[in-house]
């Protein structure tokens, strides 16, 4: 089916995007794997096509496209290469750039976004703590006023892009005895006196997304690294979580839809009792189902791309989303690795590497089980 939601000026973007990333970054996916992390350069390269900076402000160094659909083509390109970049980029970009742009002040917005956007400043969101998970209403990493200065204890984990963040927009406890209301953003930078990191996660997929553990001991911030409004950080947040879901279900669909089409060809190349194996009519059913599921997902996640463009996409809206997409992208991918036979368990194969790179989706973002949660609310129960 023809999809309408892109227009000239996004398919002359795409292929800037398709033609970076064929050049530049995928000759070199075994080395981000190898490193479990995207090299400064990729960054670099990708900022100096304008390619960081969609939604920041052209004063400011971005491109300020204005229209979320070349945020959701990017998304689509880097995850047809792999899921790792999606959400590297995607972390960057779409999820804690916003942060800045929409909630920071005058002084912030020139101290850190124009190297936002050039790739000299790689950024990271911590929310996610050890003993939290998907409850940010819990966090227990604190913000101590003194004098003029906060002092931030804590930890965090499981922080895309962690490892290399050159800044981190932090989720801290302020005032305890308010719980969600008592929450508020701060700006940590890596040279922090007090701020560390643990070790690069060993993660069963998404190697090349370096992921770690965040530290703040004692670590001493002014009122100037508050993001947005003292105590107001859990609000802020919940605003912008709809955007990373959305984000979320683009790169999902994409990338299975990708790893579909490679299957649909082996199963035309590979032979088996002297036809092609996607000519057995179990095969040929179930490529069927497979294919339309895809069209189906990708379909929905259009229209919300399009509300969310137009102001519309409201939280609920985000979650089914976020965890039908991821659902569907996991599925996809699973029946992918059985038509590959034993070809599909080895990692040299991308669709191994895709099935392992997709479990993470239906966990990250609030897992699905918290986005069923808030839908059913929604319906009254």
């Amino acid at each position: 089916m023809e999809r309408t939601l892109y227009d000239k000026d996004h398919q002359s973007f795409r292929e800037t995007c398709e033609s970076f990333l064929a050049t530049k970054v995928a000759p070199h996916i075994e080395q981000y794997i190898e490193d479990k992390a995207l090299p400064r350069d990729f960054w670099l390269a990708a900022g100096e096509l304008g390619l960081l900076g969609l939604e920041i402000p052209e004063e400011f160094g971005g491109s300020e496209a204005g229209d979320f659909r070349f945020n959701a083509v990017w998304a689509e390109e880097l995850s047809r290469v792999s899921a790792a970049l999606a959400s590297c980029v995607g972390i960057h970009s779409d999820i804690t750039a916003p942060y800045i742009t929409e909630l920071g002040t005058e002084e912030q917005k020139k101290r850190w976004l124009p190297k936002v956007a050039s790739g000299e400043c790689l950024l990271a969101i911590g929310m996610t703590e050890p003993g939290g998970g998907s409850d940010l209403a819990a966090l227990k990493t604190t913000a101590v006023r003194d004098g003029d200065e906060f002092v931030i204890n804590g930890s965090k984990t499981f922080i895309t892009n962690g490892y290399s963040a050159d800044l981190v927009v932090t989720a801290v406890r302020t005032t305890p005895e308010k719980g969600a209301k008592g929450i508020t953003l701060f700006a940590i930078e890596a040279g922090d006196e007090g701020f560390s990191r643990g070790r690069k996660l060993d993660k069963v997929g998404q190697t090349e997304s370096d992921t770690a553990e965040l530290f703040f001991e004692n670590v001493r911030v002014g009122e100037d690294r508050i993001i947005g409004e003292y105590d107001m950080g859990f609000i802020h947040m919940m605003q912008k979580l709809p955007q990373e879901r959305l984000s979320c279900a683009i790169s999902n669909v994409a990338h299975a839809k990708q790893i579909l089409a490679e299957t649909v060809q082996y199963a035309h190349d590979r032979k088996a009792f002297g036809q092609s194996i996607g000519s057995f009519q179990w095969n040929k059913f179930l490529i069927a189902e497979l294919v339309t599921a895809i069209e189906a997902a990708e379909a929905y996640n259009d229209l919300a791309v399009v509300a969310h463009a137009e102001g519309r996409l409201s939280a609920v809206d985000a979650a089914k989303v976020k965890w039908w997409s991821s659902d569907v992208q996991n599925k996809v991918l699973d029946h992918c690795v059985q038509i590959h036979g034993g070809y599909g368990f080895m990692n040299e194969y991308r669709v191994a590497r895709a099935w392992r790179d997709a479990r993470v989706t239906r966990i990250w973002a609030g897992s699905n089980e918290i986005m069923k949660e808030l839908i059913g609310r929604d319906l009254g129960f």
